[in-house]
């Protein structure tokens, strides 16, 4: 029998608190379900996951944890349906009291980009509509 190979199932963000992780998730327009004051997530139709745990909960279950440098070595990327999108929503972010790392700008790619930094300093970029066969051809010089 052949193994099958692995599907991705979530993205685990720790975090500090939970309330202020649930609050700038919500303000980008997304539905964060909190289970606990430890313990939130986003699931998506297509059944992937971020979820959302504090040092607590982790050490309940792995008292050898060290807590992640800040920021890490990743970004959360959300995709927008149009490029005024990625704008507003940036700017609706930073109005409301959120970091900008990197404001709106139209980088190689051609898609309107920008970066926040969520309660946790974790990256969060904001895209507009990309095309991955578009993506490809551009970048084997097609």
């Amino acid at each position: 029998m052949t193994p099958t190979a692995p599907r991705f199932r979530e993205l685990y963000l720790f975090v500090n608190n939970i309330a202020d992780t649930v609050a700038f998730y919500t303000a980008l327009g997304l539905e964060v379900e909190t289970v606990s004051e430890t313990f939130a997530r986003i699931i998506w139709q297509e059944r992937a996951v971020v979820t959302f745990g504090t040092a607590e909960l982790t050490r309940s279950y792995d008292p050898s944890y060290a807590e992640p440098r800040k920021p890490g070595g990743f970004t959360l990327g959300f995709e927008f349906d149009t490029h005024d999108q990625v704008d507003h929503a940036h700017q609706a972010m930073v109005n409301a009291g959120y970091t900008s790392h990197l404001a709106p700008c139209t980088p190689p790619w051609q898609s309107r980009f920008a970066i926040l930094l969520d309660p946790d300093a974790h990256y969060v970029a904001l895209h507009g509509p990309r095309d991955l066969h578009e993506d490809r051809q551009r970048e084997q010089g097609g």
